[in-house]
């Protein structure tokens, strides 16, 4: 997906729109026994209701992301925590440990969406309209892997996710460089 500018642009006006942080989970086939999307934001910048971006339903749902800046040197290791108040969570935790024992959601997809109110559907609003309405124009997407499940109990659940590139055993290009592949690397004639 190319970077849209518009969202870039407009934070640096006068009088930026507020921050939209949409989040989807997606599960797979093989490891949870169906490949369902569920689509939620936490309700944040006076979105109180269901947001529609880009065609697509996202649910008010309490929920906390932290930990998505990147450290020098190392990939980001984010926490989210959804609440389970009403055991929604919970049961789709049971579903899916009904296909893979013990699994909690480990592997599926956790999606960070984020663009800016001027941009969401027209569906949004009361009159139906949106001059500045933009499925494109966001933020770029951040992909992550639940990598386990830290926390569950009544009022919340609470997941580690990982990079994509930063799950156990992954190398890139799919093998690893050493001192002894290239060896002219870090010798300096002076």
């Amino acid at each position: 997906m190319s970077v849209n500018t518009s969202v870039f642009t407009n934070l640096l006006s006068t009088n930026p729109s507020a921050i939209i942080e949409l989040f989807t989970l997606q599960l797979s086939t093989s490891l949870h026994g169906a490949n369902t999307i569920y689509r939620f934001h936490s309700g944040s910048n006076e979105a109180n209701g269901e947001i529609v971006w880009a065609g697509n339903s996202y649910l008010r749902f309490p929920i906390q992301a932290s930990g998505f800046a990147f450290q020098r040197g190392q990939l980001p290791r984010p926490k989210i925590s959804i609440s389970n108040m009403t055991g929604f969570m919970s049961a789709i935790l049971l579903s899916v440990n009904q296909t893979t024992v013990g699994n909690d959601l480990t592997g599926a997809t956790l999606t960070r969406i984020r663009t800016l109110v001027k941009f969401i559907d027209a569906a949004n609003f009361s009159s139906g309209t949106n001059a500045t309405a933009d499925p494109t124009a966001e933020f770029p997407r951040e992909v992550y892997f639940v990598d386990r499940k830290s926390t569950e109990n009544r009022e919340l659940v609470e997941f580690e996710l990982a990079a994509p590139t930063d799950l156990v055993g992954m190398k890139i290009p799919k093998r690893q460089c050493t001192r002894k592949l290239f060896p002219s690397i870090g010798t300096f004639a002076t």
